[in-house]
């Protein structure tokens, strides 16, 4: 799976895996869905951020980023006006586990969020349905 995450300036790695914890537990609630996340993803703007890096050290996995036009030219369910005036697109962790996902991926987890850190979990085209409830 893939996990898009967006985060405020600060946020520690801490709140970051606690998030990305509890987001694949709900993803692995989908019948026949491999929750091992392959790659973390997010904005290039928020390549720097210590808690995402660790965060993506801690998973053992790469840490992928991209552009804000990037981002933004992937539909989402959940645009957000505050994200599109802070990092220049309307939304960050869908927009990035989908683009990370590849053509066709599909949104398993639409975005969770904690204080300070948000995310959404992607798969594949062959994924199972996607789980989507609160958030």
């Amino acid at each position: 799976m893939f996990v898009g995450v967006g985060a405020r300036r600060g946020a520690g790695a801490e709140e970051v895996v606690s998030l990305i914890t509890r987001t694949l537990a709900e993803a692995g609630r989908v019948p026949g869905c491999d929750v091992e996340v392959v790659a973390l993803a997010t904005a290039d703007a928020k390549a720097g951020e210590a808690g995402l890096i660790a965060a993506a050290e801690r998973l053992g996995v790469p840490l992928l980023t991209y552009g804000a036009g990037e981002l933004a030219a992937v539909p989402v369910p959940r645009p957000s006006a505050a994200v599109l005036a802070a990092v220049g697109t309307p939304a960050v962790a869908e927009a990035a586990a989908l683009l990370a996902a590849g053509p066709g991926g599909m949104l398993l987890v639409g975005k969770r969020k904690s204080a300070r850190v948000t995310c959404a979990v992607a798969g594949p085209p062959s994924s199972p349905s996607p789980l989507d409830g609160p958030g």
